[in-house]
């Protein structure tokens, strides 16, 4: 998402594909189904291009939609606020008021005093950190934050024993860092944005479709995150450490005075400190919490309409108490509206209009044709070889492009699939967001993996050859989680077609 510019070989290549299929593809005689193809791969070209910026291209939906008769206009305007959008903005307002006051070096370097100095703990801790911290703000953010305290411990390093001994175990705490920052954002509903466009699509694609709350959200979630973590750090642990120097270390308080050198904790940190934990005990409590035989109600019940109070509603409460408590400046709040500058409005757009191709698939009719043609590849095989395949290629599809991009154009298309299947489209469409977000070879696969690349201390083939054998695993671990774990989480079953999805 770099790309500010526009490449115009590549527009012009585009418009060639969209107008090809436009007067050369006919699908089944539906010019509705043709038109909403030959904007979608437009869409989808230029997005996995960055011919144009990313934001512009998202808007292309609300001109070519009610040009092409796919879409009402008003519809379309309609995919670009709703409460997912919402959630989305509340949720950045919050991280960025994180960041404004400091709070988040404050936490990483409070966890990396705790869990200590040696090679393993040093980076079982950069992992926690970046982890944690991209469950709750972007993992752009969170991996921009944690290199230049890695960049410093590496110096230290460095200077105590040889640097050509330490270079492997400096690349994979790197690298360490990256894939923690992607695999943490899966834990939370807000942690990527191929979680919300989950939460969105799915219900343009199944208006009747039971919401995933942020609680079972994280339950959900949470096998993938805790194993995936573990994979990560010990293979990068027992493949990096310095033969023969096990005894070298930081200093035991070296990350204490780190720490220190931030000063007291201020008045701001302690109020936002508390505003997030409010925000994060509302969001797990809102619903009724139901595992099997455990049951906990949600505080939404206290409230005559319970199911009007959406996540969306908590967030935005929240980040009305950030514009209206004080600082240690009485005049002042704790944030000001300055701060809606910094909210990425392309991925904003991004969202929205993966919102509104989603629809249009549905009114066209192109997720059933296109679900249908792609049982060639899915009959014939079990559960778990749909699952593999499916998982397989998103996983390796998101090392070339954008991961939101992805799953905002491969999900109405399994939607289509799991109606023609005759199963359960939850599981499907889940399988597409998860495999989303475990793209580790390529620099330009995700943010955290560019951010860490440019370090200079990852050279392009330790981070394929590592990258690779992850993704694989990730595939397995994924397919696992969703075959297994999902199921008895949300009491669904792979071949039971819900009667919300007829």
């Amino acid at each position: 998402m770099k790309q500010k510019t526009v490449n115009y070989k590549l527009v012009l290549l585009g418009l060639l594909l969209f107008i090809g299929i436009l007067f050369f593809v006919n699908l089944e005689g539906q010019r509705l189904m043709t038109n909403t193809l030959a904007v979608t791969v437009l869409i989808a070209f230029l997005w996995c291009t960055e011919a144009l910026p990313i934001g512009l291209t998202s808007m292309l939906p609300l001109v070519l939609f009610p040009t092409f008769g796919i879409l009402d206009g008003k519809l379309v305007s309609e995919a670009y606020i709703n409460h997912v959008i919402f959630l989305f903005i509340a949720g950045f307002i919050i991280a960025l008021t994180i960041e404004k006051w400091n709070l988040h070096q404050r936490i990483a370097l409070k966890i990396l005093s705790y869990t200590g100095t040696s090679f393993f703990r040093i980076m079982l801790g950069f992992m926690l950190c970046s982890s944690l911290l991209s469950m709750w703000i972007s993992n752009t953010a969170a991996a921009m934050m944690m290199i230049p305290i890695g960049l410093s411990v590496v110096t230290v390093l460095n200077k105590k024993g040889e640097e050509s001994k330490m270079r492997k175990f400096n690349t994979h705490l790197f690298l360490s860092i990256a894939y923690a920052c992607s695999i943490g954002g899966v834990g939370t509903l807000i942690g990527t944005p191929p979680n919300l466009s989950y939460a969105r699509i799915s219900e343009v694609l199944f208006p009747k479709i039971p919401e995933i709350s942020f609680a079972q959200w994280m339950i959900m979630a949470l096998p993938i995150v805790v194993v995936m973590f573990m994979i990560v750090l010990f293979l990068l642990y027992f493949t990096s450490v310095p033969k023969g120097k096990s005894k070298l270390k930081l200093e035991g308080s070296y990350f204490k005075k780190e720490y220190n050198l931030l000063g007291h904790t201020t008045t701001e940190q302690k109020r936002v400190f508390y505003v997030f934990l409010l925000l994060i005990f509302l969001w797990l409590f809102r619903r009724e919490l139901v595992l099997g035989d455990f049951y906990l109600p949600g505080w939404s019940q206290l409230f005559p309409f319970p199911h009007f109070v959406n996540d969306g509603t908590v967030a935005v409460f929240v980040v009305l108490l950030l514009f209206l408590i004080p600082s240690s400046d009485k005049q002042k709040p704790l944030v000001t509206w300055e701060i809606t500058k910094k909210i990425p409005w392309d991925v904003v757009f991004l969202l929205g209009g993966g919102f509104a191709i989603a629809k249009a698939f549905v009114v066209s009719g192109l997720s059933v044709y296109l679900g249908e043609q792609l049982m060639f590849f899915f009959t014939s095989r079990s559960d778990v070889g749909i699952l593999g395949m499916l998982v397989g290629f998103i996983v390796f599809l998101t090392e070339i492009t954008s991961n939101t991009a992805t799953t905002e154009i491969m999900l109405p298309v399994i939607s289509g699939v799991a109606k023609t299947l005759r199963c359960h489209p939850i599981i499907l469409m889940l399988s597409v967001t998860l495999a989303s977000s475990m793209a580790f070879m390529f620099p330009v696969a995700t943010a955290p993996n560019a951010l860490v690349f440019g370090t200079g201390k990852i050279k392009m083939l330790e981070m394929i050859k590592i990258g690779f054998l992850l993704n694989l695993l990730a595939v397995m671990v994924i397919v696992l989680v969703v075959y297994f774990w999902i199921p008895y989480v949300f009491q669904i079953d792979f071949h039971t077609f819900p009667d919300w999805a007829q």
